[in-house]
């Protein structure tokens, strides 16, 4: 067997025509020795969704005493115990428990098995759905899954796709022409059909992503050969579907990791812009700081070149005094001959002395100035020459800063694309 296999039913307190209730159904859930002649090894069921089955039959008693219905007259009353109010669903996997026991990969398989029609359901019944158990003690894998109806009234034939169609059909009436009979087969049409949207919407969750074929050999006479056909296609379509989630998730992945890069990249083009555009600001700041020296160097060199004019200036008048003192003696001595030698001599050399170390004085000064002067000179003109190659690297550093910033601004990231893989968020990077 590797056909899917589910079927529900619905239960009432009173129970139907052969004694199975809602009570039973919680017996034999529960494994009750009365309830469970049928197993020869009776075990506790595994709970897999939702609540026990003791929590169970305790929801559905209460919600069921406490359920009302209004009819006709408008005047609320207990719903009658022969009324269904638990729906049930059974599911079965073709794997034996002792081929699920044995063997790793099948088990895998049941559990994957497990985990998609438990999922089925939740979206099927929602809240609705309170537990969901699996038996081990019978020959095949399978799930118990216990519904409990949300309307005041307990109707569990509203969760029935099927009785839900027909009940709509036969509300309505009958069409122009039709009898009741006529109206009835509709009905049961309307039944199958929406029975076997249950039974699709099944196959295509659950067995079609677990290698199950929607129904067996004998329901539809198919021979052994067409059979074994079907089930080569059903595994097959489950290999593809594998393989379509496997690279799936693999492009997923790619994509992940491909933002995660360029997120990466961004950031530190960002961190390598910033730390540039310090660069540049730095750079820009010691180009001011250069030129403000140049032009105080410049200032500099000015102000000792106009000393120097001075000095030369000076020197110049100091020179020219100097010549008239030399001239003097010769004048004095012409002017004096008839005078004493002695008294007179002593006089003018007392004179002459006394202006001679003033114009020495003043000669050493100049020639002091004049020293500094030209050594401030030569010092504003190495400073300057300093400051112009100091300004001239500074350009070059500039230029470099430049050149870096433009080699670390990232290219436009190529990335190969799997096939079917769309990347959107790299073409708005």
């Amino acid at each position: 067997m590797s056909f899917q296999f589910i079927h529900m039913t619905a239960y009432s307190r009173k129970g139907d025509g052969k004694g199975r209730s809602a009570s039973y159904v919680f017996n034999e859930a529960r494994r009750d020795p009365a309830a469970s002649v049928h197993v020869a090894n009776p075990a506790p069921p595994v709970v897999v969704f939702g609540v026990g089955v003791d929590e169970v039959e305790r929801l559905h008693d209460a919600a069921a005493d406490a359920a009302t219905m209004t009819p006709k007259d408008g005047k609320p009353r207990r719903i009658q115990k022969s009324q269904h109010t638990l729906m049930t669903v059974v599911a079965s996997h073709p794997l034996s428990m002792e081929e699920v026991r044995g063997d790793p990969d099948k088990r895998r398989e049941a559990e994957e098995w497990e985990k998609r029609t438990v999922a089925w359901l939740r979206s099927e019944y929602g809240d609705q759905l309170v537990s969901v158990v699996r038996h081990e003690d019978e020959s095949y894998y399978h799930l118990h899954a216990y519904v409990l109806p949300a309307d005041p009234a307990m109707r569990a034939a509203a969760l029935h796709p099927g009785q839900v169609a027909k009940a709509a059909i036969m509300a309505a009436g009958p069409a122009k022409g039709e009898d009741v009979k006529a109206v009835n087969k509709r009905g049961d049409q309307a039944y199958r059909a929406a029975m076997r949207a249950w039974q699709d919407s099944y196959h295509e969750t659950v067995a079609i992503p677990c290698g199950l074929t929607r129904l067996g050999p004998q329901r539809r006479r198919l021979t052994r050969a067409e059979w074994q056909a079907e089930q080569t296609q059903a595994k097959a379509l489950k290999t593809t579907i594998e393989r379509a989630r496997e690279v799936k998730r693999k492009g997923e992945t790619f994509v992940a990791t491909t933002k995660e890069d360029a997120a990466k990249i961004a950031a530190e083009a960002a961190a390598a812009k910033a730390e540039a555009d310090r660069q540049l600001v730095a750079a820009k700041v010691a180009m001011e700081a250069a030129m403000a020296a140049q032009d105080r160097a410049v200032a500099e060199q000015r102000k000792a070149l106009s000393m120097m004019a001075r000095v030369r200036q000076e020197a110049a008048r100091v020179r020219e005094a100097t010549a008239r003192l030399q001239r003097l003696p010769g004048a004095l001595r012409s002017l004096f001959d008839g005078f004493k030698q002695s008294k007179v001599a002593a006089r003018i050399r007392a004179a002459v002395e006394s202006e001679m170390e003033a114009l020495r004085r003043a000669a050493a000064d100049a020639a002091d100035r004049a020293s500094a002067a030209d050594a401030g000179h030569k010092e504003a003109e190495a400073r300057a020459k300093n400051l112009r190659e100091n300004l001239a690297e500074t350009g070059r550093e500039l230029a470099t800063a430049r050149r870096e910033l433009a080699a670390l601004r990232p290219p436009e990231p190529e990335v190969e694309r799997a096939p079917g893989i769309s990347t959107p968020a790299l073409r708005r990077r």
